[in-house]
């Protein structure tokens, strides 16, 4: 049945498509533009999750009516707040030096749209930063990287790497956490081509282990 299921993922994230590209599958990329600013006192789960879905639907009139639409969100969380994309290299700063030495949250919705149902999901991971100094600041904001990510970081650069520790969900840091996607497509038979949470870990080099929970249903939220 696999080789007969068409998949779009709602999104040109180049960190996203090499996620959903470990299950095996063929897949189109049909990019959604939707409005990212989030609601007043909107808590973050509800935002993230609204964005996934928005994304999804937003592309629907142009999928095959067959296809399984997949869309994702993910924003950095300090508390309440909703850290999203820097706006210059002033907002990026402020971020780093905030989130610099303590743990916060990342939180990433996961819709799939098939036909007429939606399908969501969601993850959070506790994200413990290291105690960078304001030089490296500097220079990972001179590389350009912060400036289209949520909270003005990368988990995954390979200069700065701020983060000092993970026990939750790496690939759900990076914008889509595949064994999330993969518990939702149970319910259609849907099965990867792949051992996605060994290629994940593979291709993090991360020792997962929360990946056997996610997918027996007994994690939903990361940590």
């Amino acid at each position: 049945m696999n080789d007969k299921i068409k998949f779009i993922l709602a999104s040109n994230s180049p960190r996203r498509k090499q996620l959903f590209g470990l299950s095996g599958w063929e897949f189109s990329i049909l990019a959604a533009d939707v409005d990212e600013t989030p609601f007043e006192h909107e808590a973050p789960r509800d935002y993230v999750i609204r964005l996934a879905q928005a994304k999804a639907s937003a592309i629907q009139a142009r999928a095959d009516a067959d296809a399984f639409i997949i869309g994702s969100d993910t924003t950095v969380v300090d508390g309440r707040e909703i850290l999203g994309k820097p706006v210059d290299e002033a907002d990026a700063r402020r971020m780093l030096k905030q989130l610099r030495g303590r743990t916060h949250q990342v939180y990433t919705g996961v819709a799939i749209l098939y036909r007429k149902n939606m399908l969501i999901d969601l993850s959070i991971i506790d994200v413990p930063m290291r105690d960078y100094s304001d030089a490296e600041i500097e220079a990972y904001i001179q590389t350009g990287d912060p400036m289209d990510k949520a909270g003005a970081y990368a988990i995954q650069h390979p200069e700065f790497q701020p983060v000092s520790s993970l026990e939750g969900c790496r690939a759900g840091v990076m914008g889509l956490p595949m064994c999330h996607v993969l518990r939702m497509l149970k319910p259609y038979d849907i099965v990867p081509f792949a051992d996605v949470p060994a290629a994940c870990q593979s291709l993090l080099k991360y020792d997962c282990k929360v990946s056997p929970m996610i997918l027996s249903g007994n994690l939903s939220t990361g940590n």
